[in-house]
């Protein structure tokens, strides 16, 4: 049976999903509204999904807020991920950090930013948003190794791949907080 738990992030959901395994490997349901309604997840209307491959361990990326609810859950591989409420309010720059394989998942509101590390090779996860991507939408960037926050990367950072954009990204204090 899934379940679903509030983090200390308000609108920031763990999920834990049945992986039924059989001879030729595992299904998952990723996501049923009704069932995961009726544990406490909110009522939302996904209008994309994603489908992000890395080849490496290490592969890093964040920390992004964007302007929609994102529901992320590795479909092969593990996955490192980092949140930070980057929203106006008392939990602005709060963390919360999660290990997830395919029997989890996590639901963002909008407002929260995300990154996250490969800890497999050949990493397979899948995001389904609540608007449509684009290039031009607003998005905040917090600095990947912003000392207030302190995300405990699992990986020495000289074995972390992360762009020059994301590791140079402003720091928390230089943030104007999201309003919701």
């Amino acid at each position: 049976m899934p379940s679903v738990e509030q983090t200390s992030i308000s609108g920031l959901l763990h999920v834990e999903l049945d992986v039924l395994e059989n001879p030729q490997g595992w299904f998952k349901e990723s996501f049923q509204q009704a069932k995961l309604t009726e544990l406490g997840f909110p009522q939302v209307e996904f209008v994309q999904n994603n489908v992000a491959y890395t080849t490496e361990v290490g592969i890093t990326r964040g920390v992004h807020a964007e302007p929609w609810d994102r529901y992320i859950s590795p479909a092969l591989g593990r996955l490192f991920t980092a949140i930070v409420d980057l929203r106006e309010g008392p939990a602005f720059g709060r963390l919360e950090t999660f290990e997830l394989t395919p029997g989890q998942a996590i639901f963002l509101p909008e407002g929260c930013g995300h990154a996250f590390c490969t800890l497999e090779p050949n990493t397979v996860y899948t995001y389904l948003l609540t608007q449509h991507w684009t290039p031009e939408a607003r998005r905040t960037v917090l600095n990947l190794f912003d000392p207030r926050v302190a995300v405990p990367w699992p990986l020495p950072m000289d074995e972390l791949q992360y762009t020059e954009a994301d590791a140079t990204a402003p720091y928390l204090d230089a943030l104007t907080p999201i309003r919701p």
